[in-house]
């Protein structure tokens, strides 16, 4: 018989009730006070519950008996099992992250996490597209006037034209889309909102989409949201990923995904020769080293031209 694993709700509902009326807390934390996305707070407290489980079959029966010894030896036991440097280096971001929330909240005399050290996590260069590559796919859907189509070229220009994200694109009302100035309002990461602007070809489909495709996938679900799904309701991300990695294998490209094309949009802005700080007000994000990656990027690219043109390469 197959031993099966227990589910973290399952290890929660098995903590000792102090332990549990925290994460409990915990999760309230981060969503209500936060505002963290549904994701990251099932992530978070998913390692909580690991990280009380571990301490609770340490002898500890509650948040106060935390210690750096338990949390290391949580961390050396992921390790044994083969958890990898990026998804031990989060995990320890998730330790420390609820041990200060602990000591804020008076669960923990002192903040025993933030003596946490950990691995830093192994960043993969993102895939991207070439600048030809990129123009491929978005013209893919072709020029036929029907409402899906219609709707998937304004899903790849919009993507590639503004780098947003793809929970970003989804959440788009038609109110958000600023036709005379070419600009989009997007509500990020943490509620944040920000102006992307986007060019004339993104223009060209919003245009088509909203006087000949949007109509006839209109419903009662609709409401004032920019982008549909078949059934007329806002359109979802599982099928924006669908509609980017389904065009790109049509004609050829590797396989690549929103956030795929998001990469490839800032990797094209920098080699073009945008400004760093701009490139991450345009993507939203809240650190400049999440955009330095994109100038990693465009040197491993031109390192690959120079190799494969200089004659003494």
């Amino acid at each position: 018989m197959t031993h099966r694993s227990p589910t973290t709700q399952e290890t929660h509902e098995a903590l000792p009730a102090a332990m549990r009326d925290a994460v409990d807390d915990f999760a309230r934390h981060l969503s209500v006070v936060e505002n963290r996305s549904v994701h990251t707070v099932r992530a978070y407290v998913g390692d909580a519950v690991s990280l009380l489980d571990h301490a609770a079959r340490m002898g500890c029966g509650a948040p106060d008996e935390l210690d750096i010894t338990v949390l290391r030896s949580w961390l050396a036991k992921l390790r044994t099992v083969g958890a990898a440097r990026a998804s031990l280096a989060r995990r320890a971001a998730s330790a420390r992250t609820f041990s200060a929330w602990a000591h804020r909240g008076g669960l923990l005399a002192t903040d025993v996490g933030a003596q946490l050290a950990s691995p830093k996590g192994h960043r993969e260069l993102p895939t991207v597209l070439r600048v030809d590559q990129a123009a491929e796919l978005v013209v893919a859907p072709g020029d036929e006037a029907s409402p899906v189509l219609l709707r998937d070229r304004a899903v790849l220009e919009l993507l590639y034209a503004t780098g947003i994200r793809v929970s970003e694109l989804c959440g788009l009302d038609i109110a958000d889309v600023d036709r005379a100035r070419h600009v989009v309002r997007v509500i990020g990461k943490g509620d944040k909102e920000r102006s992307v602007p986007y060019g004339l070809p993104a223009e060209q489909a919003i245009d088509d989409w909203l006087r000949l495709g949007r109509a006839s996938l209109v419903g009662p679900d609709s409401g004032d949201a920019l982008l549909l799904g078949a059934r007329g309701g806002r359109l979802q991300p599982t099928i924006a990923r669908r509609i980017v990695s389904g065009y790109a294998r049509a004609v050829g490209l590797p396989h690549i995904s929103p956030h795929g094309l998001r990469h490839s949009a800032a990797t094209h802005l920098l080699e073009g020769g945008a400004d760093l700080r701009a490139v991450q007000e345009l993507l939203g994000h809240a650190s400049l080293s999440s955009t330095q990656l994109y100038t990693h990027v465009s040197v491993e690219r031109l390192r690959s031209a120079y190799r494969q043109a200089h004659p003494r390469a």
